[in-house]
């Protein structure tokens, strides 16, 4: 099988593995991502250069048309129309579950939910001031072509935002492919339960609340350290998610999140940056840790 129809194969069974996540978990996150008191919501906002909510609404309150691109259950478009500007607009669209969070956020003004696919021609949308496309881009046949499609609808010193996965130490990835080639042929209750086992190790880990320290490892791409336990097995032997705030269910779905999609590319910081040095983006924010890599960049007009 040439690597276009693999591709072609994985592309079609990462959007169902997203439409059975999405129809089983439509409340996903949504009370931790508008809670401005969460560590999670904190975490969305750091990662994309603002310290405070208050710093996030300064940002947004002269953006007059903001696109969320690859919306899922809606949370991200809640908190953007929650801290922009009344006058302002938001769209957002997804490939597979627009009508979810149409449901979850249908009573928002200024915003719409749209179907629609980030590998085609955008230019029907007309342009916007930010984009916001996050946790999304891994997930495409060809994460650079989708980049370059929101590119070209933004506006002159429009800024866009994207996260995308990092490629993790070497066990870690190994680890990852290991699961991901088990589970992802299963359906959503199958899948979800044999995950299931893996988030309640990661709970017990956590639970133990112990810190370690450890040395370079550098064959394993180990860093120094302290580390509590659970996110040392985290970061560099196997992604067992878990937070006490979430439920259960809802850190098992992030565990599904992350090892059912068969596209799941993972990428290091330079070659990220490379894609607003060709498209003329300015850098104005780049945050990297171990999960992802978070790039903000604006769009300057050439001359």
């Amino acid at each position: 099988m040439n690597s276009k129809k693999m591709n072609k194969d994985k592309s079609s069974q990462t959007k169902n593995s997203f439409d059975q996540k999405w129809k089983n978990n439509e409340d996903l996150l949504i009370e931790n991502t508008l809670d401005e008191n969460s560590e999670f919501f904190k975490w969305i906002i750091n990662r994309n250069g603002f310290a405070t909510a208050k710093d996030l609404k300064i940002f947004l309150s002269d953006k007059d048309r903001i696109l969320d691109a690859g919306c899922g259950n809606g949370r991200i478009t809640a908190m953007l129309q929650k801290y922009s500007s009344s006058n302002s607009a938001i769209l957002a669209f997804d490939i597979i579950e627009s009508e979810i969070a149409k449901k979850n956020f249908n009573h928002l003004n200024r915003t719409n939910f749209i179907l629609k696919d980030l590998m085609l021609d955008l230019s029907d949308l007309g342009k916007f001031d930010f984009i916001y496309c996050q946790e999304v881009l891994h997930h495409l046949e060809n994460p650079k072509v989708g980049f370059e499609n929101l590119v070209k609808v933004l506006k002159e010193n429009g800024e866009i935002a994207i996260y995308v996965y990092k490629l993790k130490a070497p066990i870690r990835e190994f680890a990852d492919e290991f699961i991901r080639n088990k589970i992802s042929g299963l359906n959503y209750e199958e899948a979800s339960n044999a995950l299931s086992e893996i988030t309640e190790l990661g709970k017990i880990l956590s639970n133990l609340n112990v810190k370690v320290q450890v040395p370079d490892v550098k064959l394993l791409d180990i860093k120094k350290g302290e580390y509590d336990i659970q996110r040392f097995i985290y970061h560099f032997f196997l992604k067992c998610f878990w937070n006490s705030t979430f439920s259960f269910k809802h850190n098992n779905a992030v565990n599904f999140d992350w090892y059912h999609p068969k596209l799941s590319f993972k990428f290091e910081l330079e070659e990220v940056k490379s894609w607003f040095n060709m498209n003329d983006l300015e850098i104005v924010h780049c945050f990297e840790d171990f999960y992802g890599i978070t790039i903000r960049g604006k769009k300057v007009i050439v001359s």
